[in-house]
Parts: C-alpha cells; structure tokens; sequence
C-alpha cells in the first residue's frame, strides 16, 4: 500500500500521512494535488510531498480526490518550501499558502446532505424547516446559495443549525476548482468564399441589408492587417451590433468559433540586443562571467547610473541562448512597470512579468507558462521567486539591498534575496546581486571570499556624479519645521526655466504626521493602537498608518473644548500643496501609497514624468529605488534628520542607502545632477559618506559598530514578538519565555521589552531579540530549543491564546 505525506496550506505544525486508494496507486506523483479531509467535514486541496510504502504510527485516512493528472511544480520548489520553512521558523502549509496562486487552493462549498436514516416525519417543524426539510427530501443534497433560494432569505443558518440539531441532514465541505479558461468569440469567413472568384460573386451580387455589407468588408480589412478577427474588434470597427453579425452567420457567409484565449497580451517573440557595452561595462561583465566560474553568486556594485541594466540584459541574452530560464527580481512592483518597457525593447514577448496586482486567473496562466518552458524569461517581484521554474539558469536580484525583498506579515517571513541563492543552488544556477549601495552582509560577504565581487565606479557616458549640498535648517528662518528652504525653492525655479524636472523627496506620507491642541497639548491617538493619527488632506480624514482605521478630523478638542489646532512636521501632501502654492505655473504630482493605487497607477504616473508632463515629482521611498528618468536635474531631500533618527541597529546603512539612491536619480544624462539635502545634525557623518558618495566609508564604520555589539553580518537575529489582547499576560508570557530560554541561549537573549509602539489592533506587543553566532549547525540547534520554548509556553492554560513570531533575519 501507498502511503503520501501531503502539505496542506493551514499553519498546521507537520505535514500529515494519508493513504492511497487503489483507484489512484498508478497515478499519484509528487508534485500533484490531492483533496483530502481533515477533521470532521473539512476537505482542503494539498500537494503531495512525498509517497511511501512504510505505515505510519497512526491509522490514515484516504486521499478523496486526485485532481491533477501531472505535476503541478517540481521537486526543486517543494524543496525551497522546506528550506524556507525549516529557516524561517514557519509551517510547509503556510509557505504553500504564500506560493501557489490562490486558484490552485481550490475554494470549500459547504453541502448540506440529507440524512436517510431521518425518515420523512417533519411535525413540530416552523414553516421555515418544514420547507427546508420537504427541498431536501427530494434534492438529497443543496448547497447554502440553493438553501437562501429555496428560503427566500439570505441568513440561513439559524434554520441550518435547527435542522441539524434534529439529525434530518449532515453537513459536508466539498472542493470546486475556480479557474476558468477566458473565451473569446473568433469571426471566420466560411470555407467556400476562401477563392477570390466565389468571393467576388458574393459581393458583386449582394442581395442583404447595406449594413450586413459593411460588417463584411470591414472584417475582410481586419482579416488582412491583422490576421485573426475577434467579435468585439468586429463590431468595433464596422458600427455593427451583434444582431446584424449574427445575421451573416444564420446566411453561414460568417462562422463564429469560441476559442480559448490569454488573458496576457504578450508583444511578438522578437529578441534584440544590439547595443554595445561602454568599456567599463565591458569590463564588469567579463568579470561577472570569470566569477561564476568558481562561485554561484556575485555581487555587482555600480554607481547609480553606471549602466548595470545594460550588463544584466547581455547576461540574460547568454542564458536564453543557452536554452536556460532566467528570474530577475525587483523589491517593488512600481519598478516593474518601467523597467518591463526596457526589458520587451530587448526581448519582446520572450519575457513575461508576475506580481501580486495580477488577478488569480492571470497568475495561473503565467505559472502555466513557466512550468511548461513556453515562458523563459520572468521579471517580478518577490512572490515570483515562488513560480515553477523547469530549468532555470540565471537570478538576477536588482537592488539587492532592499529591505523591501522580506516578507513581513503573514508568514512566511522570508527574504526573497537570500531564498533565491539556495534556490539557484538547487539548477546550480549562477545568481547576480546588483546594487549601488549593497546591503552590508552582502558586501561582507563579497569581501570574505563567498560571493564574488565587481566594482563599477564610472556612471555611463562619463557622466559624473551629482554634486551635494547640505542646507542648514537652523539657519532658515521659518515658522516651524522647515519645508523648503530658501536655497531649494531658487534651485527648483532655475531647473524648471532650463526645461529639467525636480524629484522632492520626504519618507512621511500623508498631510501632517501628527496634530496638536494648542492650548491642552492633546494629541489625537488611534483607539486600537498606541500611535497618534495622521492627518491627510485628501480625503480630509485622520488615519492610523498601522491599522489603517479612519476618523473624522476633529474641530473642537475633546479635552479643553478649543479650535487650536496645530499641524507638525510634514508629508507628501502637504509638500504637493506647498510646491502649487509657491509655483503655481509648475504641473506638480505625488507618488506614494495613497496616490498610487490600483494595477497600473504606478506606471501611468511614471510615463507621465519620462514624458515631461510632470514638472516636480513628490514622493516616498518608491521615487527611490531604481527609476531611471533622463531629465531630471535636481533632488531635494527635505528632511535628512527624520531618515536618521530611527532607534534600529541598521538606521546609519538605511539612511545612506536611501540618499545616495534619491540622489542617484539626478544627472543621468547630458548634464551632472545637483542634490540638495535639508538637515539640522549637518555633522552626522552618514551625511558626510552621502556628501562624498562614499559607500566603503560608511561600510568600515559601520562594521567597528556592529564588531562591538555584535549585529550582522557578526551575527544572526532572530526577533520574537509576542501579542495578546491583555498587557499584564503578554508581559508575564515574554517575561517566563525569556527567563526559559536564558538557560541554554545564555548571553544571546536581548529583551524582554516592549517596542516603541507598544499597541498595535488592540493587541499589546513584547519583543525579545537573539543574537545568534554564525555556525549555521549550532543556529539550526537554537531555532529547535526556541520552537520547543514556545510549544511548552503554549501548554499554559493563561498563555495558550498569546501569539508568538518568530522574524529570522529581520530588516
């Protein structure tokens, strides 16, 4: 007998056995789906693991359903399933919930059976059970949409339940697949007119309506320029209705056909990269490709604008030549939008993109495409990393450094960076990082020998790097925080006259971060968290930035009863409206989460600023990474100290990563760039290494720091949150937790104590911090003895309801 271990996608703690029908024995593959039960009446859709003839110590239940003939992924993507479960501390299930798109989980119906043993005596029934009970007795099965129809009501549980409770019908959770193939209808023109004489007949003695005649020479037009004809392109054209079509096809002069169609417009499979590499480039790309030669891994730093795209393009032409898959990863959907345009330029339709703003039905088409070979070349974001790749070759992981490449909330809380090395590792596939400003433990890494490192220091077309100036805000007299200096507002003036564009860059969304009362000092908090609330001018609301709550911006103070309110510090509304009001001739937009919602907001607001019909570009951090526009002349980075100010071990490498990279975006043709930061602590030497785009400065100092107090890369973190709705549980739960562990993690254990926003959602946080050594053996060891510090906390009656995270290398 067959026996499969099966992931479920549930935070479930192990995979479970389930044994295998004699109707499925020849047919069950690792790899494919199975619908399984699991407690009483659930039926989830798994993938099976592995199959086995060894019995396991507990009697199994069947597998119900085999619903895939072949593999739906490989053996290489269940095995970085198990390497990102067993090292960031999650469940298989929870990996499989996070990988496959959510059309392969298949969707639970709940069935209402009727129960034969029951009988057909329904005295003593309300109306409502009595009609419930005869639909029933004749249907033998209804699902809830069929049970409200019957009922004429929409809740219909209560009468369920009734029903139930006298044993008349069983409940049953049966599994539907929710992918659809998208049809279209295709025009034909019928066999018998294919000869231009059988045509000519046709037209010459045209006995129809003059309409009929239209639609039939507007589809033989389309028919020549375009190839195929779709119905809604027909009648689009010729200004026809569907009655009219319908009519030639009753005449059988048309003939419509469904055909299956993607729902992805992919550009011709056409490939050209005849460009040529700048001798630096040429240089770089040399090296990468004697790098690889004895290590899987390099790290490529170039300067902004040294032209790394240019080299990763050649790079993947070689693979793609070579029959071989290629990922490259991007930190940030709003960098896919621009950077798939340059790419399609290159390759065409050869190269697909994949992100979390496609639909379900869009995912599954594309996961198709890559598990067959058809699609060679994927572009995305981090959730990319996860598709069914059959061969791939080479990762190129573009701004490596960004933080943005880990996973935060739900599990699994991976970095997409590190995930994809030891899934290259498993095609022995070669992987590329690429940065201005590396991460530290990569550059740590490069400098110790384990990943090969290439420098380029020379931005493309000799360009040099933008010049930066350091405005003292104690110096400007200006009621509150300073916005925009004197010197900013002249600069902004004179780039605009000279036909450039201006990039604005504050890290705040929203209008003011925070309000105050001006005669009690009230400051207006969320109700779920311990935050104050932010107030955006948009929507003329007050929101919470954690739990995403809204409140009505306040008149009166509820304290004193006053009107004086006062609005500190600033966000990216406030600066658009700012910029309007001082430069009113100038088109001004913003970029950040608020502004840019919805599947292609990103990339109509960048192809409005590469087109020059934006004058000043507002924005957060996502006017930051990567984007390349070749008219901008001037950054402003309006307030440096904020970016400093964090209370986080990484806060001098951030900081620097994010103004060397807003600045990187001036001067990226014909003219050198200007930057002008706005700050207070003018001496701060992160804005020294900015000054002289020092990235080796920055890195030595922050290395003795780290030496010190050991943080990575001299370590390995693994930060534990822990929630509960009760202050006094989750700080005991944190308190016996920390004391347990102290025992065997000795000096390691930071903490406990609460976090700087010690509410978030009602819930009370406590953290405690592990700084684990670098022996990769010991660290599997301690995640052991922290799982089973958890596990025994859990068995606690007053601790069983407290939520424990685990964050392993947390950003």
């Amino acid at each position: 007998m067959l026996y499969c271990e099966v992931i479920i996608p549930l935070a479930l703690p192990k995979t479970y056995t389930y044994s295998v029908p004699d109707i499925f024995e020849k047919k069950v593959q690792v790899g494919c789906r199975v619908e399984v039960g699991l407690g009483k009446n659930k039926r989830y859709a798994g993938i099976i693991k592995s199959i086995d003839t060894i019995q396991p110590p507990y009697a199994t239940k069947d597998i119900l359903n085999l619903l895939d003939d072949e593999p739906l992924l490989y053996p290489e993507q269940l095995q970085l399933w198990h390497w990102i479960s067993d090292y960031y501390m999650c469940s298989e299930g929870e990996v499989m919930a996070a990988a496959l798109p959510a059309h392969f989980k298949l969707s639970g119906e709940t069935i209402l059976l009727y129960n034969e043993d029951y009988g057909d005596d329904f005295d003593g029934f309300d109306n409502e059970e009595y009609v419930l009970a005869e639909a029933l007795l004749i249907k033998k099965q209804l699902n809830i949409g069929e049970v409200q129809q019957v009922l004429d009501i929409n809740n219909v549980y209560p009468v369920i339940k009734r029903l139930i409770d006298k044993k008349v019908c069983l409940v049953w959770e049966s599994l539907s697949e929710r992918y659809q193939t998208k049809k279209e209808n295709f025009v034909l023109l019928n066999p018998q007119y294919d000869n231009e004489t059988a045509l000519a007949d046709l037209l010459n003695n045209w006995s129809g309506a003059p309409k009929q005649m239209e639609l039939l020479l507007s589809y033989l037009h389309l028919i020549k320029t375009e190839g195929e004809v779709t119905q809604p392109a027909l009648l689009k054209k010729s200004g026809a209705s569907v009655a009219q079509l319908k009519g030639l096809a009753d005449k059988k002069i048309l003939l419509i056909e469904k055909r299956s169609v993607d729902r992805i417009k992919m550009p011709p499979k056409a490939m050209q990269t005849d460009f040529d590499l700048s001798a630096a480039q040429q240089k770089a790309f040399t090296e990468v490709k004697e790098s690889f030669t004895d290590k899987g891994v390099c790290l490529l730093h170039g300067v902004t604008s040294s032209g790394k795209t240019q080299i990763y393009i050649k790079l993947i032409e070689e693979y793609y030549k070579q029959g071989k898959q290629v990922l490259y990863l991007l930190p940030e959907i709003a960098l896919t939008a621009q950077m798939i345009r340059r790419l399609q330029m290159h390759f065409g339709g050869n190269i697909a993109i994949y992100h979390s703003k496609f639909n379900n039905n869009e995912r599954v088409e594309l996961w198709n495409k890559i598990k067959t070979g058809e699609t060679r070349i994927v572009l995305g974001a981090r959730s990319a990393l996860f598709l069914p790749f059959k061969d791939l070759g080479l990762i190129v992981v573009d701004e490596e450094h960004d933080p943005s490449f880990k996973q935060q909330d739900p599990a699994p809380r991976y970095n997409a960076r590190d995930a994809a090395i030891f899934y290259a590792s498993l095609f022995k596939a070669k992987v590329l990082l690429g940065s201005a400003t590396p991460s530290i433990e990569s550059y740590f890494n490069a400098q110790r020998g384990k990943y090969g490192l290439v420098e380029l220091f020379e931005r493309f077309g000799g360009i040099h790097l933008p010049v930066i100036e350091i405005i003292d805000t104690r110096k400007v007299v200006q009621k509150g925080k300073v916005m925009l200096s004197p010197q900013l507002k002249e600069a902004i003036e004179k780039t605009v006259e000279h036909g450039r564009q201006v990039i604005l860059f504050q890290n705040r969304r929203g209008y003011s971060p925070y309000i105050i009362c001006g005669t009690c000092g009230y400051l207006p908090q969320c109700v779920n968290c311990d935050v104050t609330l932010t107030l955006h001018k948009f929507s003329n609301k007050l929101h919470c930035h954690y739990c995403g709550t809204t409140y009505p911006k306040l008149v009166e103070c509820p304290a004193c009863g006053t009107v004086n309110w006062a609005e500190k510090n600033f966000g990216t509304e406030k600066i658009e409206e700012m910029i309007e009001d001082e430069f009113p001739k100038l088109k001004v937009a913003r970029m950040d989460v608020d502004s840019v919602r919805g599947k292609s907001a990103h990339d109509n607001l960048i192809k409005l600023f590469e087109q020059q019909r934006i004058d000043v570009l507002v924005g957060t951090q996502m006017v930051v990474k990567g984007l390349d526009f070749e008219k901008v002349s001037l950054v402003g980075i309006l307030d440096a100290d904020g970016l400093l100010s964090f209370a986080d071990f990484r806060v001098n490498e951030r900081a620097f990563q994010l103004m060397e990279q807003v600045s990187g975006r001036a001067g990226r043709k014909d003219e050198q760039g200007k930057v002008l930061i706005q700050a207070s602590a003018i001496n701060h030497p992160v804005l020294q290494f900015v000054q002289q785009h020092d990235y080796k400065k920055m890195y030595e100092f922050e290395l003795v720091n780290r030496k010190e107090f050991a943080y990575p890369p001299y370590s390995r973190i693994i930060h534990i949150t822990l929630k509960h709705k009760v202050k006094e549980v989750v700080d005991d739960a944190a308190n016996k937790l920390g004391e347990a562990m102290q025992k065997e993690l000795r000096n390691f254990i930071v903490g406990p104590a609460a976090p700087v926003v010690g509410r978030i959602r009602n819930q009370y946080l406590m953290e405690l911090l592990i700084k684990l050594p670098l022996d990769s053996k010991q660290i599997q060891q301690y995640k052991k003895i922290i799982r089973h510090h958890f596990n025994l906390l859990l068995t606690e009656k007053r601790f069983a309801s407290v939520t424990m995270i685990a964050d392993v290398d947390s950003v």
